[in-house]
């Protein structure tokens, strides 16, 4: 609906796509494959520019983001084979040509390794474990001097920092980990999976400061994927997107689907509307993980949204009326060969507001629509 496929590239199965001017960067989910670099000028036809990091059994590099002429990629371990002597944490990479990256640094932190961030062309803000605490937390890394990355902040739960003599204060089996922080002026807007999320105070990068908290797991099965603050108000009203994620369910449940929070009083924000996709949930009966809600899209224009919604393809939705959400487009891509279902795992825009559509078990779909 309101789409039309422009090319269709063929890659291995991806977590992330990022586009920096005409310049396509897709992570991998695992190994050995790295990142792919395509040079994405005449979207009809994609010309494949790069490869990088033949990546260890048991460690993955699935999320990419790229600014100034800096890549980043992130190094978790995906597997009980994986060699410690490689280690998790970040690589980061000069690609002012990007048919030739060059590593600056693999920068590495204690444990399994950083999963999803983002990155603004100097702060990149991530979810890494970290030496001394339970899970994985919030730490902000300035990458003024990418081959000399320094830790700017780090903020945490209560009861993660166990070296500190903290005590945990998780008892339900579900230990706290930040998914990812996304910032918007001097707010870090953190998902915290099995717990919920945070609004941060960053004006003070070196002591980001607790402004809010949301925390419905207990009552809802879905785990916590992604804030997404709306930088301008809609209806008079502050409002963020809070996408919940469609595996590692706490019992059996319908498919997960997207939140819309009123922020105005950031201490204490109120969900006043939900979005799904019409027809996916009609009894509330269980149905399989990845059937559901993923991932919006972390960069847009205006009040309508492309969003990854796993077996659902690709979900352009419209919050201008937040008490309202209503699909404005979709798009439905082919499983990759070999698989049972679409897993569209991620989505982004470009300048020319053409949309990449990425999918876990392989190729990179590039749409137009007519709807912005």
């Amino acid at each position: 609906m309101n789409t039309t496929l422009v090319a269709h590239v063929d890659t291995p199965g991806g977590g992330q796509v990022w586009i920096d001017g005409n310049t396509m960067y897709v992570g991998h989910m695992s190994a050995p494959n790295g990142t792919s670099i395509f040079d994405v000028t005449d979207p009809k036809k994609p010309r494949a520019l790069a490869t990088v990091d033949e990546m260890p059994q048991g460690w993955h590099s699935h999320k990419v983001r790229v600014a100034n002429g800096t890549m980043v990629v992130n190094y978790e371990r995906s597997g009980k084979d994986a060699d410690p002597e490689f280690g998790g944490g970040l690589g980061i990479y000069d690609v002012t040509n990007p048919s030739k990256p060059v590593l600056r640094k693999h920068w590495k932190t204690a444990g399994a390794g950083v999963h999803r961030f983002s990155f603004d062309g100097r702060y990149a803000y991530i979810s890494p474990t970290a030496e001394g605490y339970n899970g994985r937390i919030v730490m902000i890394l300035d990458l003024a001097d990418p081959a000399n990355p320094v830790e700017a902040g780090r903020w945490w739960l209560p009861g993660q920092w166990t070296a500190g003599g903290e005590e945990p204060t998780f008892t339900d089996g579900r230990g706290p980990r930040c998914h990812h922080p996304l910032r918007l002026g001097d707010r870090l807007y953190v998902s915290y999976w099995q717990h919920g999320g945070a609004i941060l105070d960053v004006s003070d990068l070196a002591h980001p400061q607790l402004v809010g908290r949301l925390d419905y797991t207990k009552t809802f099965p879905h785990p916590t994927h992604t804030l997404l603050a709306m930088p301008e108000p809609l209806k008079g009203r502050r409002v963020m997107l809070v996408a919940d994620e469609d595996v590692d369910k706490r019992w059996p449940a319908a498919p997960a689907f997207m939140w819309i929070y009123d922020i105005t009083n950031e201490t204490a924000p109120v969900p006043i509307s939900t979005f799904q996709v019409a027809g996916l949930d009609p009894d509330g009966a269980p149905q399989p993980p990845n059937t559901g809600c993923h991932q919006p899209s972390e960069r847009f224009s205006g009040s309508i949204l492309p969003c990854a919604w796993f077996a659902q393809g690709l979900r352009l939705v419209d919050v201008s009326d937040p008490f309202a959400p209503k699909e404005v487009g979709s798009y439905l891509p082919d499983p990759p060969a070999g698989r049972e279902r679409r897993q569209s795992n991620d989505v982004t825009i470009d300048d020319r507001g053409l949309i990449y559509l990425v999918d876990r078990g392989g190729g990179v779909d590039i749409l137009e629509t007519s709807v912005w």
